[in-house]
Order: C-alpha cells, then sequence, then structure tokens
C-alpha cells in the first residue's frame, strides 16, 4: 500500500493539522517507509512463536500481604500537631 499526498492531506485534516506542501511531501515519503518495514516484517515465519506481551518474562516482586501488629491509636496520633477525638485535625483546604 502506497501513502498518496491526498491520504496525508486526510490525516492531516483529521488531526487538525496545517502542512505545507513540503511537509506533506515529507511525511508522505516517511509513512511509505514505516509501512515498507512493516511489510517487510509480515514477510517474517512466526509459526512457532508463542504471543507475549513482553520480550522478558515477568515476576511480581512485591512480598505476599501479610497481617503484622501495627501501631496503636495512641502511638500514631502521639505525635499529630492537632488531634480531634482518634483523627488528626487538618487545615480545611476545601471551601
Amino acid at each position: 500500500m502506497k501513502i498518496s499526498k491526498d491520504d496525508v492531506k486526510q490525516v492531516a485534516r483529521l488531526a487538525r493539522l496545517r502542512l505545507t506542501e513540503e511537509e506533506k511531501e515529507k511525511f508522505g515519503k516517511q509513512l511509505n517507509q514505516i509501512l515498507a518495514y512493516v511489510e517487510k516484517l509480515n514477510e517474517l515465519n512466526i509459526e512457532n512463536v508463542e504471543p507475549t506481551s513482553h520480550v522478558v518474562p515477568l515476576t511480581n516482586v512485591l512480598r505476599k500481604d501479610e497481617v503484622k501488629p501495627s501501631l496503636s491509636e495512641e502511638e500514631a496520633l502521639a505525635n499529630a500537631p492537632e488531634r480531634k477525638g482518634k483523627y488528626f485535625k487538618v487545615p480545611k483546604i476545601i471551601e
């Protein structure tokens, strides 16, 4: 498939871009080079290649969640500049 100048104009119109004639020519050539490369990739034999979403296998590096003892309310609020009951008191930022 070859990209014509009219195709470039159409894509530019859809993207709301103003292109000069020189730019339309330049982008048309670049798009044709991209399509030629994709066609070259289509020639590859991938019959026995498993589909992948990543080139290298991914493993979760996070530890499993485990329930552990945590701070009591008093310990958590010990250094709070202000508190209201068992909560931190902070300045109002939304009116």
